[in-house]
């Protein structure tokens, strides 16, 4: 099983989450974030007075998968949440040890 964790720009989550059904997966979650990288951020204007934003806001979407789907995932992620701009996100792929549902007691893929 592998983890798999998107961090996209916030008006992306839902063309990134239909492109998702379409391939059949079933849940995700999706967190509202904020960080930067080579974007480093941007001015402001506020009642007159600029200020620097150092961290935007993001989503960050955690989709647990069985090893074999990954590939289709992480492609469906890539291609939707794309728009050749800077600070379209990253996309990271873990390994999960176990997995268990808390109602069934099912442990592993059956867990998913």
């Amino acid at each position: 099983m592998k983890l798999i964790t998107a961090i996209i720009k916030p008006f992306k989550l839902d063309d990134v989450r239909q492109a998702l059904s379409a391939i059949g997966v079933q849940g995700m979650t999706a967190t509202e974030v904020k960080g930067f990288g080579r974007q480093k951020g941007h001015t402001e204007l506020y009642r007159g007075a600029e200020y620097v934003v150092d961290f935007l806001p993001k989503v960050k979407l955690e989709i647990v998968v069985e090893s074999d789907r990954v590939e289709d995932i992480v492609e469906a992620i890539q291609t939707s949440a794309n728009t050749q701009k800077i600070g379209d996100g990253k996309i990271f792929v873990s390994s999960i040890e176990q997995a268990v549902r808390i109602r069934t007691g099912e442990t592993g893929p059956e867990a998913l």
